[in-house]
């Protein structure tokens, strides 16, 4: 697997739900994320109080850039989602130390594996280690 990218000067990373802004979360994914438009605020907030939550920090502001979520059973399975960086910061590095901190943090989980879903940023998660599914035809989803 890939070392962890280095986070820019001025940012820092925190796993500390009260951190999370929830408003600012909520509006950049309700309204620019093409997974995650039109999503109520109610749902989300029960998305984050039923996950791992990730942030992005101005160091002296205290300004969130930037968000990651995962559902896990902290035991064999962990999924991505929900990642977001403010496109003010982007261009920075700021997603893939961003991703890069999550996937660290879950390692002394021992999971088998961290699924993700992406239209459009392959490239950036590959450079983190992911992969296309080895067998995707052994994988089925259930939508509603």
């Amino acid at each position: 697997m890939n070392g962890t990218p280095f986070l820019a000067e001025g940012y820092e990373i925190s796993f500390d739900l009260d951190r999370v802004d929830r408003e600012r979360v909520h509006r950049w994914l309700s309204t620019d994320a093409y997974w995650a438009l039109g999503r109520t605020r109610e749902k989300h907030d029960r998305a984050i109080d039923g996950s791992l939550n990730f942030g992005v920090y101005e160091s002296v502001s205290g300004e969130q850039v930037a968000y990651a979520r995962i559902i896990t059973d902290r035991a064999t399975f962990a999924w991505l989602c929900d990642v977001y960086v403010d496109p003010s910061v982007r261009g920075k590095g700021i997603g893939s130390a961003l991703v890069g901190a999550v996937r660290e943090h879950l390692r002394p989980y021992g999971l088998r594996r961290i699924l993700l879903a992406t239209h459009d940023a392959h490239g950036v998660y590959a450079k983190l280690g992911f992969a296309p599914l080895e067998n995707p035809d052994q994988w089925m989803a259930l939508s509603f």
